[in-house]
């Protein structure tokens, strides 16, 4: 029997955690039961900027999924933030260690051509990552935006998004347009080459991105999504098709390299 993809999944860290009250990894048991649901299993990245370690648990695996979580340094995308926008990011706790650990996470999957799978924080970093910009505040930058903190409904389809015929999600999916929740007041401004924008949210706001065609790279998988489909698959089959779809890429990705 074939063994089971193993999935990096990067944490948030948090101030207080429960032993010692250290500064801990923490990780919403949503997406370790999104993972195994998919096929897949998860490991935890270890807290490191190392980049050696780093590219040696991607080697170690077969996909890596980056998640949601504290905002992003707005100095990676914006030094010249306006200091009332600024005072609305929150800084991570670890002094910007996230940043750097997931920055490098990001180069290593594209350089050993793993599959990637990127939520809400880990969409917005992918954008950074490529030089993108932010919209570090929604509502006060996009005044007529939707209200896109709805933590109060984290596991439900608080708005729509369009896809874009023909792209990966839309494909996963076999949906045009697609029920999404929305807990972030954060968001990606425009996607940034060689990215290209899936899925718009109905005020504009860019809901999914992947590669574009005309590209010079290619990945075995490479999808970002601003909503947070771990708290919804339990409900929507189509929320549940994205995790099952990566893992799946994981699985052909390994036997095509083995």
């Amino acid at each position: 029997m074939a063994r089971r993809p193993l999935i990096l999944v990067s944490p948030s860290i948090e101030k207080r955690g429960v032993e010692f009250h250290d500064l801990s990894a923490s990780l919403s048991v949503k997406y370790d039961f999104a993972v195994l649901q998919g096929g897949g299993i998860p490991l935890t990245a270890p807290a490191t900027i190392d980049r050696a370690v780093l590219a040696e648990a991607v080697r170690s695996v077969d996909g890596v999924m980056l998640t949601g979580g504290d905002d992003i340094n707005s100095d990676l995308y914006d030094p010249k933030l306006p200091r009332k926008i600024r005072r609305t990011v929150d800084q991570t706790p670890d002094g910007g260690g996230r940043d750097l650990r997931e920055l490098i996470l990001i180069e290593e999957v594209f350089q050993q051509q793993k599959p990637l799978l990127a939520i809400c924080r880990g969409h917005q970093l992918l954008n950074v990552a490529f030089g993108g910009q932010l919209i570090a505040d929604i509502r006060q930058q996009v005044p007529k935006a939707l209200n896109h903190q709805r933590l109060d409904l984290a596991g439900e389809l608080v708005h729509e998004a369009a896809l874009t015929p023909g792209s990966l999600l839309a494909k996963i999916c076999g949906k045009r347009i697609l029920g999404v929740n929305s807990s972030h007041h954060q968001a990606v401004q425009t996607a940034s080459d060689p990215l290209v924008a899936t899925a718009i949210s109905p005020d504009g706001l860019v809901e999914a991105m992947e590669l574009k065609p005309q590209a010079g790279l290619r990945m075995p998988f490479m999808l970002s999504v601003q909503f947070h489909p771990e708290r919804l698959t339990q409900k929507f089959t189509a929320h549940r098709a994205i995790f099952k779809a990566f893992v799946a890429a994981c699985a052909r990705n390994r036997q095509a390299k083995s």
